[in-house]
């Protein structure tokens, strides 16, 4: 049933229904209650259907945040972006940006060719736990420009509890006030064209006692419930609340199940069942009727589900797919590169890069080597300054070089991609290329290079060990 309504949502994706382009986009949000992740997440992600998303966002609550695991995660990939990581990344998408505030996690990938068009990218979050000190409820967001369009991602964990539906309004408000960006087009998240709102919203059934509750879930009759879900409630007499839009509630109640089951709380406390997991939009008006017409023409929601197949937990995920239908603003890429002549572990290598359109250049700009398939900007093989490395250049052309010590030795199918420290994103990726793989046995020493990045950046940094 579910691809079956994908099948027919696809028939009205034709390329100039508003004389620009479609872009699919995949969202989950799941409470995975500090649960380590499954085995397999083929139909969270929905891999086998035949049209592939062209973004995936993940929005994860409650991931663990024990000391040792939270310091871990810190220095590494926590396991559950590892498992998204390594699932998409072979599909040809990468990991654009993320962030994490304690149990909260927003993963946002894109398919590589839309990499270069994804610009201004940052991310935000805001604690609500213990008045606003501690980082167990609040939201993380993601900010960027798509193709000139401007988006964001917020994934939210809200109060608990059935009585404090005003409360969770009040975090709502708050974050949203409080979150800002260095971006002179959308300085707030209300600023933003279109704004994703999902997460653990925490909203309750209230007033139906618990056997009519059950009887319509069983019954199907979702709709008997709806006219007191608290979110609904509350939109009813909150102006923000009221600028959102959400699917309608299709699905059984995702809360509260008994671990690996599907059976809703048997405890003693026997909580009520409750769409607390949700997916919001609000695509901002226009400001006026003149205003340029290169704009985010319609947001349409194709599926609002939940997958009852996962039981690590006791919550159920949830899936909104979405069609962004937008005219591009800009269709080239700041900067073109391409390796020169073969390349090998043998002879020092050489880029070219030409940039097609004027952007703010820094003397931290690199250019990373990247097996195809890597997962992303950090997971490069090497890099290289465009400005420290320079061998030549003119108005048109410039060029880099990479010396051979660098060069992996096995060889391999390889990328390059231009990083950009002032815009925060890669502006520049090269056509696949091959790494003549070294056949003969060299009895020197081996440099194995693992790359690092501080917190703050996405600055390359080098730790060097040697292996015999």
């Amino acid at each position: 049933m579910m691809e079956e309504k994908e099948e027919q949502s696809d028939l009205s994706l034709q390329k100039g229904n508003t004389g620009g382009d479609s872009f699919r986009l995949h969202m989950v949000t799941w409470n995975v209650a500090t649960a380590d992740p499954p085995d397999d997440v083929t139909s969270l992600l929905h891999l086998n259907s035949p049209k592939s998303p062209d973004l995936y966002v993940v929005g994860l609550q409650e991931v663990s945040s024990r000391p040792v695991r939270f310091v871990s995660d810190f220095v590494f990939e926590d396991p559950w972006s590892q498992l998204f990581m390594s699932t998409l990344a072979p599909r040809g998408y990468i990991k654009v940006s993320s962030i994490r505030m304690q149990g909260l996690l927003l993963l946002f990938f894109s398919k590589l060719e839309h990499v270069p068009f994804i610009r201004d990218i940052q991310a935000t979050y805001t604690r609500t736990g213990i008045f606003g000190y501690w980082g167990n409820k609040g939201g993380v967001s993601v900010h960027l420009s798509f193709y000139g369009h401007m988006l964001c991602f917020l994934n939210c964990h809200l109060a608990a509890h059935m009585n404090y539906a005003s409360e969770r309004v009040d975090e709502f408000e708050y974050i949203m006030d409080t979150q800002n960006f260095e971006c002179k087009k959308a300085p707030s998240i209300a600023d933003h064209r279109l704004v994703f709102w999902f997460g653990d919203l925490n909203f309750r059934i209230q007033d139906h006692g618990m056997h009519f509750v059950r009887s319509c879930i069983n019954d199907q009759k979702y709709e008997l419930l709806w006219s007191k879900d608290q979110l609904i409630m509350m939109k009813t007499k909150e102006q923000m609340l009221q600028e959102f839009e959400e699917g309608p509630l299709d699905f059984p109640p995702t809360y509260k199940f008994d671990l690996n089951s599907d059976t809703y709380d048997s405890s003693g406390k026997k909580r009520k069942p409750a769409w607390t997991d949700r997916i919001l939009w609000r695509l901002r008006p226009k400001a006026s009727v003149s205003e340029d017409k290169n704009t985010l023409e319609k947001t349409r929601q194709d599926l609002y589900t939940s997958n009852m197949e996962y039981k690590i937990s006791d919550h159920k995920p949830v899936i909104g797919i979405f069609t962004l239908e937008l005219r591009k603003m800009y269709e080239t890429p700041l900067v073109r590169l391409q390796p020169e002549g073969d390349w090998s572990a043998d002879i020092d290598s050489i880029i070219i890069y030409s940039p097609l359109q004027p952007f703010p250049s820094s003397s931290w700009d690199w250019i990373g080597l990247y097996k195809v398939g890597f997962t992303s900007v950090t997971d490069y093989i090497t890099y290289t300054w465009v400005k420290d490395d320079e061998v030549a250049f003119n108005e048109e052309i410039i060029q880099v070089y990479i010396s051979k010590e660098e060069i992996p030795v096995r060889g391999g199918e390889c990328v390059l991609c231009y990083y950009s420290s002032t815009l925060r994103c890669i502006i520049g990726i090269s056509e696949p290329f091959k790494v003549i793989k070294i056949v003969e046995a060299h009895n020197v020493l081996e440099c194995l290079y693992v790359p690092f990045h501080s917190a703050d950046s996405l600055i390359p940094i080098q730790v060097e060990f040697l292996v015999i």
